[in-house]
């Protein structure tokens, strides 16, 4: 797993002193403090870090940053849908507990067997889905009330029960 953990993106512009406005998936209203960086990614895997000036927790998924150097509407739409990151660390301080990104890096482990490592969870508006890697094949896993038994974040495990099969339809290709 990488260093750095994508938080989200960039989604706007607000205003015209070059503030953007940060969608992120860290499950509760975030503000930054002046001196703290993110890391945009400029191209793919290099992570530029911004620092913040001032931040303001819009609501659970969007924080308005000011970011240091950014001081026009026309500078900040340069950094546009842009992907944000932050290192490892700064982002277990930041997530909430209870957000699905915050199991990256769990092990998701079924009847007490190790599947893999949680790589991604994607968000989508009716389920969460987990994804690790099994046999070097990606496997995409729903996570919901049919299959989640447990979440040990002590010893950052995920315990699920998977539908027959499932596996399967991965590894058997």
């Amino acid at each position: 797993m990488s260093d750095y953990i994508n938080i989200g993106k960039l989604a706007a512009v607000f205003g015209v002193t070059g503030e953007l406005i940060l969608k992120h998936a860290l499950g509760k209203k975030i503000s930054f403090k002046p001196g703290e960086a993110i890391f945009v990614e400029e191209k793919k895997d290099a992570y530029l870090p911004y620092f913040v000036t001032s931040a303001k927790a819009k609501t659970e998924d969007e924080t308005i940053l000011q970011i240091e150097d950014i001081d026009s509407r026309e500078k900040a739409m340069i950094l546009l849908r842009k992907q944000v990151w932050l290192p490892q660390e700064d982002f277990r301080k930041m997530v909430a507990k209870n957000s699905p990104i915050g199991l990256l890096g769990y092990t998701i482990l079924e009847e007490g067997t190790a599947l893999g490592i949680i790589e991604e969870v994607i968000e989508q508006p009716h389920q969460v889905l987990l994804s690790f890697i099994k046999e070097e094949k990606e496997v995409l896993i729903p996570l919901h009330d049919a299959t989640l038994v447990n979440i040990d974040h002590k010893k950052k495990e995920v315990h699920v029960v998977l539908p027959d099969g499932l596996l399967d339809v991965y590894l058997n290709v």
